[in-house]
């Protein structure tokens, strides 16, 4: 009588692509609501979590370069905001 399940071969589980995947998704959602608030904090962090989903090779690159450009269009906007106003976001 065997009391534990017999060892199977299983493939590895690939958690590092899922990783990846997750984080392009992350990035594109981030890149996306820093259009609207917070584009100080938010576009950078999307700009990173882009950079490294592609580096590590996630399989969502389309959303990972829409994450990169949505975080850069989140420094422009702030920019073209702080000249249209001409003062610093950040001065009270």
């Amino acid at each position: 009588m065997q009391l534990t399940a017999p060892a199977t071969d299983r493939a590895p589980r690939r958690t590092g692509l899922r990783d990846t995947d997750g984080m392009a998704v992350a990035s594109f959602v981030l890149g996306l609501l820093g259009l609207l608030v917070l584009n100080l904090f938010l576009g950078p962090t999307a700009i990173v979590l882009a950079s490294v989903a592609l580096i590590r090779g996630t399989s969502r690159r389309g959303r990972a370069w829409l994450g990169l450009t949505l975080g850069v269009a989140d420094l422009v906007v702030l920019l073209a905001f702080m000249q249209a106003d001409s003062s610093v976001s950040w001065s009270f």
